[in-house]
């Protein structure tokens, strides 16, 4: 098993820094089913997400889907992508990313992203080796600073809030979202309200929906 941030806080010369390929060649011999992120050289298993995490990612999945397959088809959204970011002894994996819809059988990586979306969980506010910052925080800086993004994506799980980073001929235009606002991607054609990425979560129950007695 890798070596948490804990060991590598406690002896960071012992614990050792593991480069993006070790960590690479690291993954495939790990089983599919579990998730590895590289923070500061330190592999870090991931907590299983929460029910809420997994509804709203497959929410937010869907409805780009729903909305490149009007708008833009050679691309697609897609759940926990190995995207190569050329983040040095970082290897984060969205929970959401817009990606080219061509790839090859057995393909894991690609390497150019147009939108990188999280749902924080608890694993995000640890804080990364050697400084101050989340592991949310670094990873945001990281997917502002991929040269094929045109969106970020922060979404709150506890409650309707999204932080949006979209890219403009001037830079990084960044916004806040509550659940009376919309969420508007030109560049992916989606334009639906904040309140449908919560959409079958306990802050957004359906209509009709009944609760065990």
């Amino acid at each position: 098993m890798g070596v948490g941030i804990k060991e590598f806080a406690k002896d960071p010369a012992k614990a050792g820094r593991m480069s993006g390929e070790r960590f690479r060649a690291f993954q495939e011999r790990r089983p599919d089913h579990e998730r590895w992120e590289l923070i500061a050289g330190v592999p870090m298993m991931m907590t299983p997400p929460t029910i809420a995490h997994n509804h709203i990612w497959g929410n937010l999945e869907r409805l780009l889907n729903d909305a490149l397959a009007g708008h833009d088809q050679g691309r697609i959204a897609m759940q926990r992508p190995g995207i190569e970011l050329g983040s040095g002894e970082f290897r984060p994996e969205p929970d959401v990313a817009v990606i080219d819809a061509d790839y090859e059988p057995g393909q894991r990586f690609v390497d150019r992203a147009y939108l990188l979306a999280e749902i924080i969980s608890s694993t995000d506010d640890t804080r990364v080796p050697d400084t101050d910052a989340k592991w949310i925080d670094v990873k945001r800086t990281i997917y502002l600073a991929h040269a094929a993004c045109e969106a970020v994506l922060i979404i709150e799980q506890d409650r309707m809030e999204v932080r949006l980073d979209t890219r403009t001929t001037a830079g990084w235009s960044s916004q806040t979202l509550g659940p009376a606002d919309e969420l508007k991607l030109p560049a992916f054609g989606l334009q639906c309200a904040v309140a449908d990425l919560y959409e079958g979560t306990p802050l957004q129950p359906r209509r009709g929906r009944k609760r065990p007695a």
